[in-house]
């Protein structure tokens, strides 16, 4: 098959060939979580895996987040390159003594003695219906935490090369995969391989209004842009992808070029990511801006589990929309 070749794959296919690529590549790599193995994953990431790489390398975890994700923690600081899979971003609070006292400063609190090559994945975000304890978006609460780094693949190609590089960092990673996105479908070169894990990238170029998302509200950002482009406004996209550590250069420098920024963050507004981002473009940009920067967040309640109530709770491209025609009148 040819370099330029290409394949259809979904989401959830290509994090489960980044998986397996991992494992070949390197004995250390194994996965280790619920259901992970015979079940094939709650959402079917690894299926089939286990009758490949066998029970000592996709490991089924008993039903307690803080004592398999401390394990990892124990196998990365043993020399191991393990792959923890956390069902949904809720379950992680079970385990944040492990992921924010243990993870993220071992490091620091040796002098650097120990280094923690950890690799933690977990489903995040909503609109599956599967109520409030499965579908909160918690990447803010994280990306507070210095000692980790955190990721949010919105496309197939991060989907398939994040983990990569992840396994490569000497500190712990943590991959947000939002669940609506694993039954899309794509194409991707056939021999895709690793990404770059230190910037964001701009997934729609334009010149009127800088829209910041990340995971699955990427979606959500590029159809309010084809819709803002129908009516005459070009918005340019920007996909976060690291959400710690912060690119603010090409927030920056897209915002310096449109001075207008919207922050579409599926996450609650009070304290959120897109908090940050804002109050960063506030410090580094302010006298660029032609209108304040807005957010577009989820309401601020948990989250339902009736559809009709579920996406009136959720950011909309309609929302976006809205958001920047106001801009774009309030500012002339």
């Amino acid at each position: 098959m040819s370099a330029s070749a290409t394949v259809t794959v979904s989401y959830r296919e290509a994090i489960r060939e980044s998986i397996r690529e991992s494992m070949l590549a390197d004995q250390r790599v194994f996965l280790m979580g619920e259901d992970v193995g015979a079940y094939g994953g709650c959402f079917g990431v690894s299926k089939g895996l286990l009758e490949e790489f066998g029970p000592e390398r996709i490991r089924d975890a008993p039903l307690s987040e803080s004592a398999f994700v401390g394990a990892g923690i124990g196998a990365a600081m043993g020399g191991m390159r393990p792959i923890v899979e956390v069902m949904t971003i809720n379950f992680c609070l079970l385990a944040l003594d492990q992921i924010i006292d243990n993870a993220a400063t071992i490091t620091h609190m040796s002098g650097g003695q120990f280094q923690i090559p950890l690799v933690i994945r977990m489903t995040t975000g909503a609109g599956r219906q599967v109520a409030a304890q499965h579908s909160h978006s918690l990447e803010g609460w994280l990306a507070h935490i210095p000692g980790l780094k955190l990721l949010a693949p919105a496309t197939l190609a991060d989907a398939r090369g994040m983990l990569a590089p992840a396994l490569a960092d000497p500190n712990p990673v943590l991959i947000f995969e939002h669940g609506s996105l694993y039954n899309v479908e794509g194409e991707l070169p056939a021999d895709a391989g690793a990404v770059d894990i230190e910037h964001a990238a701009i997934r729609r170029a334009g010149g009127d209004v800088t829209i910041v998302a990340y995971g699955g509200t990427l979606t959500t950002a590029l159809a309010a842009a084809d819709e803002l482009a129908a009516g005459g406004i070009e918005a340019e996209v920007i996909d976060l992808r690291v959400l710690r550590p912060l690119d603010d250069a090409a927030v920056i420098e897209s915002v310096t070029r449109t001075h207008r920024a919207v922050i579409v963050d599926e996450g609650w507004r009070s304290g959120s990511l897109a908090a940050e981002v804002s109050a960063r473009i506030m410090e580094q940009a302010f006298y660029e801006l032609d209108s304040p920067v807005a957010r577009v967040c989820s309401a601020e309640v948990p989250m339902p589990y009736p559809r009709h109530l579920e996406q009136a709770a959720l950011p909309q491209a309609s929302t976006v929309v809205a958001e920047v025609q106001r801009m774009a009148r309030a500012s002339g």
